[in-house]
């Protein structure tokens, strides 16, 4: 399953506009605010995916009827780029239990490279809704090997990707690989540069979010 948020018009736009203008882009704060928004957009369509049941709520003047859902998910993002969107969705599920991961390319002489996760922190996975969340899906493969590593460990129930920006190629992979992962992203891009940067994509994510790296 793929939801793309921008084939539907609406204010979510303009916090992406935003986020993919080299102009507003010098704005840090801006830029992060504009990702958890977007985060808080995202978590809220998620939301709507989860099953829910009837209960009863007592107000000061008698008893309200309403569906509350059955899920709390574990949030879980990978360092650094994503900690924005991640804020968004906390925002949204304040119960759930959040998950962290440190990964990074290692960049070999031919200029191709691997992926190396270095550390995981998370709650007990087992019978869990998972949401991966990371600002941009471009070859896709650190979401994947993260998500396989998880899997691996326990036994997660459902699982949800989440991105600001995707590449055609980094969302063929995801379904190649993770064939029953639902995806939440809110633009798909079709190209990336020689370096795997998605095009028109909006740069590095990390760099303008919290200052580029030494």
């Amino acid at each position: 399953m793929l939801f793309v948020l921008n084939q539907t018009n609406s204010i979510a736009n303009q916090f992406l506009a935003e986020m993919r203008d080299a102009n507003s882009q010098q704005d840090k704060f801006r830029f992060r605010k504009n990702e958890e928004r977007l985060g808080e957009i995202l978590a809220y369509e998620v939301s709507k995916s989860f099953s829910y049941t009837a209960s009863e709520v007592t107000t000061p003047l008698g008893i309200a009827n309403i569906n509350l859902p059955d899920v709390q998910p574990v949030l879980a993002t990978i360092l650094r780029a994503g900690l924005p969107l991640h804020q968004g969705f906390m925002n949204f599920f304040d119960q759930s239990d959040s998950a962290f991961v440190t990964a990074c390319r290692k960049v070999k002489k031919s200029g191709n490279f691997t992926i190396q996760v270095d550390h995981i922190s998370t709650p007990n996975l087992d019978g869990k809704t998972l949401i991966m969340i990371d600002t941009m899906l471009a070859t896709g493969q650190s979401l994947v090997l993260v998500c396989k590593e998880l899997m691996a460990q326990y036994k997660i129930a459902d699982l949800h990707i989440v991105s600001v920006i995707a590449s055609m190629e980094g969302i063929a992979h995801v379904r190649a690989n993770l064939p029953k992962a639902k995806v939440w992203v809110c633009a798909v891009d079709e190209e990336m540069t020689s370096k795997s940067y998605i095009v028109p994509g909006l740069g590095d994510a990390g760099d303008l979010a919290f200052g580029e790296k030494a």
